[in-house]
């Protein structure tokens, strides 16, 4: 076994013993089969973004029936409009996914679509909804289980979401599929049972349905008669606003395509089949058994803890009272596949924040890939989000319903509102732009009538926290951009102000290879200013004092480039270029010049590594490292919780080994102007190494 080996593997031995064992063992970036092993086919896709609107029956259905007071009548025009809005929205995401291959969420629509701007409301929105999405559902969830425990332990509810939502986290850092597999039975369970109870109730109910159909009829022109026409409809549109997270799962589909089994427009829109048929049926089919079973709220049940007793409690075939068990179960699935709900917060919220991150609008971290090749931060980050919301609405539903399912619908609207402006763009070169284009139209009208009709109705009830709320996340973004972009045409400038004197310089006659003789090692990321600013200040304040130049550099694997072997190898290939350009530099300078590169997901493990093995091979190496100092400070604590300082990461570990690290500062001013970055400048992987 060679040294480097065993330089590798104690460097692994470094990392946290008890995370692995949580959260799993490290996977391989560079397998090629990684892709196909963590995707999800359609059935598994389903499972995992489907229970989210799914799991909205359990408490939309029973927030819009509430709503009507005294005019349950309308439930049965009320489930109907819901399973049209259902077919609409998906058959206008389905549009989206042929679009947006890649994945298609709303954040992404916008921003390619309408522009950078309309993407971050449309991103900051699906945030909060997606932090939302996570609250409601394990608060849902313990009610449902709560519903047939006995009072005495409600006060223990609140705690055991507090304990879901940590031990969801844990679920989630060790990977996406798995997290999916270990809910399958749950949510097949869910859904075996409530289609045997709805089914039950209407087949029960078969001879009543004509003549409850028409009373319906009937009490709705009583409520014209009484109320009028705007009376009777204010009090539809509040129930239908009421029930409106219930097509809150629907952009999860469209938004999670990267974890999609290839080919993916396919996979996505079966999933999106599954999803819109299970959805209407099961949440406008339990509004209706509402209505037909005559259901009444009681004190400490849900609605449906009450429909499934009268459906289901006298149940005994062969004189075994199975009743009991079957309603018990069934309740208990509700509650699981809430919790279940949450699963697709923690899959689709990380991915946004990976990819407003990408864009600069949120710290970087947020797309890193942990060992497990799952976004690490953004899943701990929507944990604590939710959390807080559990903790300052005290878990009640009746509040987060209210906070809920605004921000779903402004993303809905920007997202249709994109496509329909696409497809009229492309009306000279699209066929079917005119089909399409009515599709996502419609799509657009409806998703703009909710938007209008919750944001009107709940504003007053507390709607205005979720409005602010997304306010303040659309702020934060602004400045995190507006940071990023100084500090990007600062190093831009650097590039700028460098190069030049460095192809004017005269070129020295490279010296040849002598591993003892003095090697100075340089870290750098990317081909920018910051590590040619950093290699000039090297060669003017150590001249001649190093024969050898090793440039060292890893590409970091984050959620933008893990999508598949393609991309992974065009990482390497792009670090491998940007140090041959140091390279040749450096020959030019009189130095013999080398390079180490590296991929993965952890730089600081990466770098350890090949400094170790570069440490081997040059025992009189020094190594260096450039740190951006501005004239002024810029944005304090901001500036330091937004850059990645792998320099001082490594410093004291590569004490540790009896290798030494000079930190070579790099000073900038920060210009104000409000010049955009150029792409280059806009797309390093890291301002400060």
């Amino acid at each position: 076994m060679t040294t480097a080996t065993h330089a590798t593997r104690r460097i692994e031995r470094d990392r946290g013993r008890i995370t692995s064992a949580i959260v799993g063992r490290p996977r391989d970036v560079n397998d090629p089969n990684i892709f196909h092993s963590l995707s999800l086919v359609a059935f598994l896709a389903w499972v995992g973004l489907g229970s989210d609107g799914l799991s909205s029956s359990c408490y939309g259905p029973e927030e819009a029936f509430l709503a009507l007071g005294s005019h349950q009548c309308l439930a049965i025009f009320l489930a109907m409009l819901m399973a049209l809005t259902v077919f609409v929205i998906s058959a206008s995401y389905s549009q989206t996914i042929d679009r947006f291959p890649t994945g298609g969420g709303g954040y992404l629509v916008a921003t390619r679509l309408l522009g950078k701007y309309a993407g971050l409301v449309s991103g900051s929105a699906l945030i909060i909804d997606y932090v939302l999405t996570i609250s409601i559902s394990i608060a849902s969830g313990a009610d449902a289980i709560f519903s047939f425990l006995p009072i005495q332990l409600l006060p223990f509810k609140f705690w055991v979401c507090i304990a879901v939502i940590i031990v969801m986290v844990a679920m989630n850092l060790r990977g996406v599929k798995e997290s999916v597999l270990a809910l399958l039975p749950i949510f097949l369970s869910f859904i075996a049972l409530h289609v045997l109870l709805i089914g039950y109730a209407f087949l029960v109910h078969a001879g009543e349905l004509s003549t409850i159909a028409r009373g319906a009829v009937g009490q709705a022109r009583h409520g014209v008669d009484v109320l009028g026409v705007l009376g009777l409809g204010v009090i539809f549109l509040r129930a239908y606003s009421m029930g409106a997270g219930t097509y809150t799962g629907i952009e999860a589909v469209s938004n999670g395509l990267p974890i999609l089994r290839e080919p993916r427009t396919v996979t996505g829109k079966r999933t999106m089949l599954y999803m819109a048929f299970s959805l209407a049926f099961i949440a406008g089919g339990i509004l209706v058994a509402y209505l037909v079973a005559g259901v009444a709220p009681e004190t400490g049940k849900t609605l449906n803890a009450v429909l499934f007793e009268r459906v289901a409690s006298e149940w005994r075939p062969a004189g075994i009272p199975i009743g009991t068990p079957v309603i018990t179960v069934a309740l208990l699935t509700e509650g699981a596949l809430l919790f279940v709900a949450a699963q697709t917060g923690f899959l689709d919220g990380p991915r946004v924040l990976a990819t407003m991150a990408s864009d600069r609008w949120l710290p970087r971290r947020f797309s890193n890939l942990s060992e497990r090749l799952v976004t690490q931060d953004g899943i701990v980050a929507m944990g604590i989000a939710a959390l807080l919301v559990l903790i300052g609405t005290g878990a009640r539903v009746g509040v987060l319903v209210v906070l809920y399912a605004i921000n779903v619908f402004v993303t809905f609207t920007l997202s249709q509102l994109g496509m329909s402006v696409h497809w009229w763009r492309e009306r000279r070169s699209e066929a079917r732009w005119m089909r399409k284009l009515a599709v996502n139209g419609i799509g657009c009208a409806f998703t703009a009538m909710i938007l209008g009709v919750t944001l009107t109705l709940k504003f007053h009830e507390g709607g205005w926290v979720t409005v602010a709320m997304t306010g303040a996340v659309v702020g934060g973004c602004y400045l995190i951009r507006r940071h990023y972009e100084r500090v990007g045409r600062a190093i831009e400038q650097l590039e700028v102000d460098i190069l030049p004197r460095l192809f004017a310089a005269p070129v020295k006659p490279a010296r040849l290879r002598d591993s003892s003789a003095p090697t100075a090692v340089l870290m750098v990321n990317g081909f920018n200013g910051l590590g040619l600013a950093t290699l000039t200040t090297l060669e003017t304040i150590f001249r001649e004092q190093f024969r050898n130049l090793v440039f060292v550099s890893v590409g970091e694997v984050d959620s933008s480039q893990f999508k598949g072997p393609e991309e992974i190898r065009r990482l390497q290939e792009s670090v491998t270029d940007d140090l041959r350009e140091y390279c040749r530099l450096a020959h030019n300078l009189g130095f013999h010049a080398e390079l180490r590169t590296a991929i993965g997901t952890d730089v600081i493990l990466e770098l350890r590594r090949l400094c170790f093995e570069v440490s081997l091979e040059f025992p009189s190496a020094v190594f260096f490292a450039g740190q951006l100092v501005f004239s002024e400070e810029v944005d304090g604590f901001i500036s330091r919780f937004l850059h990645n300082h792998t320099a001082f990461e490594l410093l004291r570990w590569l004490q540790l080994q009896g290798l030494s690290l000079v930190i070579l500062p790099v000073r900038v001013s920060a210009p104000h102007a409000e010049a955009p970055m150029s792409h280059d400048a806009a797309s390093h992987r890291a301002l400060a190494p």
